[in-house]
Order: structure tokens, then C-alpha cells, then sequence
């Protein structure tokens, strides 16, 4: 379960972004001279008062005007994030005003419409669909028979309040127009917050495949119990891997984890363990939302892992802190001899803004044969 701590330090954050790009604008020569600074104080509280309510009010509540005041709230605060990292690095060239202190102020306007044009990017970006980054991945138990299997694999669509049916039906019909032989769906499908899922199930239930629509658990769907199926999944009929296997064709098996963060600190190998237990010979497709213990399943027998929940660090320079705690962070990897590709989220969490890349879809094409082959995305 999420921590009741996650919103305050999430507020507590951002005010304390909010408190110095609003000192460091008022010390721009231009917003000193044209805006008084009871205009600055007032948009400041106005704007922090859209950052708590996006949290407070609005977070996991049906209706327009809550999914405006939550985009509007969520939006601020990546915004805070870009400026405050552009305001950073010029006092951080310029010693915090010591070093230039007439040339700082100016320098300090110039970082403010940096951050304000990579808010802008970023809007822009998140807005996009999703792309398909296309991979082959060869497998070496993979049966002559089943080469050139076409799995699709979204992950983190939030689906929910912000990103609604319409988003929703559209990101089906990508999928679908891949033709895939096997559909999967990495964790966070639901926001997982409030009551808006009632109209994605009949959504979700366009998804087919010869193979099957399988599922694992997410951090968002964890929200309730790690081993819990959300209301819409159950509803639209799609089938949860839960720490287990299921054998799709001869030499074919998908096996899932419910999602590591929501468990106890070190039993994700015994989770790997247990999903992977008793299976038959053959290649082991391994869904795990969060990309933790790739050594464990690649000793354990799993030919190829796929996973989501970094989201890519969503917006840049974010990913560089995101891989510190997951280093496998997007992309593709070779872990102990096994390929491992990081989906890096088909929506978004939070702010509906990205930078750079933007959100994507997996077609990956399984190919038998003892050789691995890499692909780059495209």
C-alpha cells in the first residue's frame, strides 16, 4: 500500500520549489520593474492553492471539474520542477548571485524562460500518443514452430480520471492494429484512486489475441491489496498472472509477479521464485510491472523479462535521480545472458507532460534459436 505520507511529502516538495523560483523571479530585473510584488504574492498563493487542491480535492474524484483542477494542479507542479532546475543551474554557474551579482539577476530571467519553454516541450509532448518501439528478441527454448510470435506489451496507462475512455479506446486500437499473437499489460492500467473505472471495462474488452490478454499488478492497482484484481480488469474479463505461470502453446509460457514494490523488502526473489515453480520445458516470457530482481529471474530460468513502472523518468532531468533506485530504467538490457526491456510507459502519472521521449507501446517479435539478437527501437 502507498504511504498516507506520499501526498504531504509530495506537497511539502513543491512548496518548497514554488517558495524559491518565486524568489528568484522577483529578482529579475524586468518582473522588479513591471510587476508589483503583491501581484507576484497573490499568483503565488493562487497557484499554490491549485498544487494542494490537485492533491486534496481533487485527487480521485469523478467529474470535470476535478480532472481540471487535477491537470491544472499536476501540471504546475512539473512546471516548478523545469524552472526550478533552470533557476538552479544559473545560481549554481554564477555562485548563488556572489560570483556576478549584476550579471545574475538577468541570468535568472533567462533560466525562467528556459524552464518555461521546457514546460511548454513538455505539454506538447505528453500530450502525443504513445509510439510503437519495435524489438526481436531470440529465445532459445522457443519452439521452430511459434518463431515469429508477435507480442504487444503496454504499460502504466493510468487510465482513470485524467486519461479517460476516449484515450483509452485509442491506445486499444493501436494495439490491435499491430496484429499481435499475444497481448500483455505490464501494471498502473488503473490510476486506482477513485470510482472512474466503471467505464473502462467494456473498453478493455475490445483487447483480444490468439494467445491470450494476460495481466500482472501494478504499485496503482496495489493501492488495495497486492494480490487484488481491480474492478474493471475482473469486469472486462482479463486474466491476472498473480505469482504464476501459464503455458500458452507447447514451449511456450508467460509467467507474472504481483507488483515487488508492494511486498516486503527482499521477498521479490521468493515472489520470482514461486511464479516461475513447476513449469514445463520451454521459453518463459516473465512480466514483472517493477524491473527488480533481473539476475533472480534470469538464475531462475526466465529467457526474456518485461517490465514498466520507471516511466522513463517522465520528464527530463528526473530519470537520472528515477535510476538510482531502478537502474534498469528504459529500454532494452542483457541481464546474466537474458533481455530485459524496460516499457517506459504508454501514459503518464501525474502531470500529463513528458520530456523527451514520448510514451510508447512494445511490439516485441519472438524468434527461435540459441543466438541472442539486438534490436534497437523502431
Amino acid at each position: 500500500m502507498r504511504s498516507p505520507m506520499f501526498g504531504t511529502v509530495l506537497i511539502v516538495a513543491c512548496t518548497v520549489m514554488q517558495l524559491y523560483v518565486l524568489w528568484r523571479a522577483a529578482s529579475v530585473p524586468a518582473i522588479a520593474r513591471h510587476v508589483p510584488r503583491r501581484w507576484l504574492v497573490a499568483a503565488g498563493v493562487l497557484l499554490w492553492g491549485a498544487l494542494v487542491g490537485a492533491r486534496l480535492l481533487a485527487h480521485g474524484r469523478d467529474g470535470a471539474l476535478a480532472a481540471a483542477l487535477e491537470l491544472a494542479g499536476m501540471d504546475w507542479m512539473a512546471s516548478l520542477f523545469l524552472l526550478t532546475v533552470a533557476l538552479l543551474a544559473v545560481d549554481l554557474v554564477t555562485g548563488f548571485g556572489w560570483l556576478a551579482p549584476r550579471l545574475a539577476p538577468q541570468l535568472r530571467g533567462w533560466g525562467l524562460a528556459a524552464g518555461a519553454a521546457l514546460s511548454a516541450l513538455a505539454l506538447v509532448q505528453g500530450m502525443r500518443p504513445p509510439v510503437v518501439d519495435s524489438y526481436e528478441v531470440r529465445l532459445r527454448d522457443l519452439p521452430a514452430a511459434l518463431d515469429g510470435t508477435v507480442l504487444v506489451a503496454v504499460s502504466d496507462l493510468h487510465a482513470g480520471s485524467l486519461l479517460g475512455e476516449r484515450w483509452l479506446a485509442a491506445r486499444v486500437a493501436q494495439v490491435q492494429a499491430e496484429r499481435p499473437d499475444l497481448i500483455v499489460l505490464l501494471g498502473d492500467l488503473l490510476e486506482g484512486h477513485g470510482g472512474e473505472e466503471g467505464g473502462l471495462a467494456p473498453v478493455l474488452r475490445r483487447l483480444t489475441a490468439p494467445l491470450g490478454v494476460w495481466a500482472v499488478t501494478g504499485n496503482h492497482e496495489s493501492h488495495r491489496r497486492p494480490d487484488a484484481t481491480p474492478g474493471a480488469v475482473a469486469a472486462a474479463g482479463l486474466a491476472v498472472l498473480h505469482d504464476r505461470w501459464v503455458e500458452l502453446r507447447p514451449g511456450l509460457i508467460v509467467a507474472g509477479v504481483d507488483d515487488l514494490t508492494s511486498r516486503r523488502s527482499g521477498e521479490g526473489a521468493e515472489m520470482i521464485a514461486r511464479a516461475l515453480a513447476g513449469r514445463p520445458a520451454g521459453a518463459v516470457v516473465l512480466l514483472s510491472h517493477t524491473p527488480w530482481y533481473a539476475d533472480t529471474a534470469a538464475a531462475d530460468g526466465a529467457s526474456l523479462m518485461l517490465g514498466g513502472h520507471t516511466h522513463g523518468g517522465q520528464i527530463w532531468p528526473f530519470g537520472y535521480l528515477v535510476r538510482t533506485v531502478y537502474p534498469l530504467l528504459a529500454g532494452r538490457y542483457e541481464v546474466a545472458g537474458m533481455p530485459v526491456i524496460v516499457c517506459r510507459g504508454t501514459g503518464t502519472w501525474g502531470p500529463r507532460m513528458r520530456l523527451w521521449p514520448p510514451g510508447e507501446i512494445l511490439r516485441v517479435t519472438l524468434r527461435s534459436g540459441p543466438a541472442p539478437a539486438a534490436s534497437a527501437p523502431g
